[in-house]
C-alpha cells in the first residue's frame, strides 16, 4: 500500500511543479521506502531531478479498544514556473488532514469588537431562569 502512496504522491506533486516537457523524463535522484511493517507503520521519502522533494511516515495509532487509525506525517516541496519554493507539511489523523504552508489561506483576524463580546460572554455564562 505504501508503493501506492508513494505513486499518488509523486504524481500530486509532480502535476503541481512547474510544466515539463513530457518527452523528457524526469530522474529520480533519492528513493527510499521501508513497509508497511508488521506494526503497520511506513515511511518513505524521494527527490526528483525537476526539484520536487516529498517524505512521510505512518504507523498504527490506537484511540480505544476497538479503533486505531494510521496517523501521517509528512511534507513535499517544488518550485513555480517563476522559481519561488512551495513546502507544504500536513498530518493526516483522526482530525483529519491538516495542512500547513505559507500559501495557503489563511482566516481573518476576528474583529476587536466581537473578540470581547465574546470574552464577555464566555466570562458571564447565562443563568438558568425559571419562572
Amino acid at each position: 500500500m505504501s508503493t501506492l502512496i508513494c505513486i499518488l504522491f509523486a504524481l500530486m506533486a509532480t502535476m503541481s511543479a512547474a510544466p515539463v516537457d513530457p518527452t523528457t523524463p524526469v530522474a529520480i535522484l533519492a528513493y527510499t521506502a521501508e513497509g508497511p511493517n508488521p506494526d503497520g507503520s511506513y515511511v518513505f521519502s524521494y527527490e526528483t531531478g525537476n526539484g520536487i522533494k516529498a517524505e512521510e511516515r505512518g504507523q498504527l495509532k490506537q484511540l480505544n479498544e476497538t479503533t486505531s487509525v494510521i496517523a501521517v506525517q509528512g511534507s513535499y516541496s517544488y518550485s513555480l514556473e517563476d522559481g519561488s519554493p512551495v513546502a507544504l507539511s500536513y498530518v493526516a489523523d483522526e482530525n483529519g488532514f491538516q495542512p500547513k504552508g505559507e500559501h495557503l489561506p489563511t482566516p481573518h483576524p476576528i474583529p476587536e469588537g466581537i473578540l470581547k463580546a465574546l470574552e464577555y460572554i464566555a466570562a458571564h455564562p447565562e443563568q438558568d431562569k425559571t419562572r
